[in-house]
């Protein structure tokens, strides 16, 4: 009588050999520790503009030729969305806290530079309200903040 293999059997000499498994558990860890590290930082990256100034809002900016002013860190940057709401240091403010802002700012320093970053959809008249109310508590340095058109 032949002895014929079994299937746990591979050598056919009687001893059973399991069957190898794979645990996957600590690789599914490493991928969500990693998933997680991924989401913060892009968050980080996303909130912080150019110059230091953090809107944690996308303006569409229209495209410039030059750069002539770098922000400061005592400047104050005004971003207006396209639905007409302002935002200033990444919160969302009305006019009039928009200028009590910049009256605060031209207490603590009259060389404040004003920087409007308006959407290329916002109405013209609205980016001049924002200048007119820069003007109005004495802060005469102002720039339009566009996107480099390289």
């Amino acid at each position: 009588m032949a002895m014929g293999k079994t299937p746990g059997d591979p050598d056919g000499n009687g001893e059973d050999v399991g069957f190898a498994e794979i645990n996957i558990t600590p690789l599914t860890d490493i991928f969500l520790v990693l998933l997680i590290i991924f989401m913060v930082t892009s968050s980080v990256i996303v909130q912080q503009a150019p110059g230091g100034a953090q809107t944690g809002l996308k303006v569409n900016l229209p495209k410039g030729g030059t750069t002539d002013v770098t922000a400061r860190a005592t400047d104050l940057s005004v971003a207006v969305l396209v639905d007409g709401r302002f935002v200033l240091g990444g919160n969302v403010v009305s006019e009039d806290e928009l200028k009590r802002a910049f009256a605060k700012a031209q207490q603590e320093n009259p060389d404040t530079i004003v920087i409007v970053q308006a959407d290329e959809g916002v109405p013209h008249g609205t980016v001049v309200l924002v200048m007119e109310m820069a003007k109005s508590v004495g802060l005469g340095q102002l720039a339009i903040g566009v996107r480099d058109s390289r």
